[in-house]
């Protein structure tokens, strides 16, 4: 293949479309999905009401204290308002997921598409779909784009690992995501303190993204499909990774077996 062959290529309408299909899908998600949580203090205020509606016959002004009546109303607000909100969480994750994934796979449905042109055999495309992000970003900058030096590269890796933590719980994302973006847990006892509050007592169950972090997650994504180059050309300094490379040779020994010719 000779130097200055375009090996990856970007098609500006094809760009636009990732686009504007994921401004679609977190459009939408916040109008169907995360808008529903948007008057949840109201909710917990009709559940208390609803819940000394349906009570009120069981109190007795000769045996009951009234003031236990409205804080049992009370207690069920809060439950109800608590319910509410970790549901809003995890929609909010949810959604988070979804956006990632819906990413992930376009990403590698491109990279497989264009080597296709240029390259047969399905075990570079296989490897390809199942190496992690991090093997990506390796392939990548080996072919000169320095993906890792951008800056929304750590809002795509702090979004890998919450949506492995949401997805497995414990685990070495669980702990690198800790190390790295503490910011994305909330602390239950931070306003106490104690000695149960601090980073080291939180798990995945403390696992937490705000709606400006989704939005952050969301900017990050654009950014990178704004950032792939046009032609990404052969040049003689590539510096691809060695699981590439090794994909490769066996894409080509498999191919020189069923022609009958030597094995590399």
């Amino acid at each position: 293949m000779k130097a200055g062959y375009p090996l990856f290529q970007m098609w500006e309408p094809f760009r636009q479309s990732l686009i504007a299909g994921h401004h679609f899908y977190v459009n939408q998600a916040r109008k169907r999905l995360l808008s529903q949580f948007n008057d949840i203090e109201v909710e917990a205020d009709k559940a208390s009401e609803e819940w000394l509606e349906k009570n009120n016959h069981r109190f007795d002004p000769d045996k009951h204290d009234e003031g236990d009546f409205y804080e049992s109303a009370r207690d069920a607000g809060i439950e109800f308002y608590q319910l509410l909100s970790d549901m809003q969480d995890r929609t909010r994750l949810s959604v988070v997921a979804g956006m990632y994934h819906e990413w992930d796979k376009h990403l590698r449905k491109w990279l497989t598409d264009e080597i296709r042109h240029w390259h047969t055999g399905d075990i570079v495309s296989n490897k390809v779909w199942a190496v992690d992000f991090g093997k990506l970003a390796e392939l990548l900058e080996g072919l000169g784009w320095q993906v890792r030096s951008q800056d929304y590269f750590p809002k795509l890796d702090a979004c890998r690992l919450v949506v492995n933590v949401y997805k497995h719980g414990k685990g070495s994302s669980l702990n690198d995501l800790k190390q790295s973006y503490p910011e994305y847990f909330s602390d239950p006892f931070s306003n106490i303190g104690g000695a149960f509050s601090g980073l080291k007592y939180l798990d995945h169950t403390d696992l937490s993204v705000s709606d400006d972090q989704l939005q952050g997650f969301s900017e990050a994504i654009v950014a990178f499909w704004k950032d792939v180059p046009e032609n990404i050309l052969n040049r003689e300094d590539l510096d691809v990774p060695s699981w590439f490379v090794k994909a490769m040779l066996k894409d080509q020994g498999a191919a020189n077996h069923q022609q009958g010719g030597p094995v590399p």
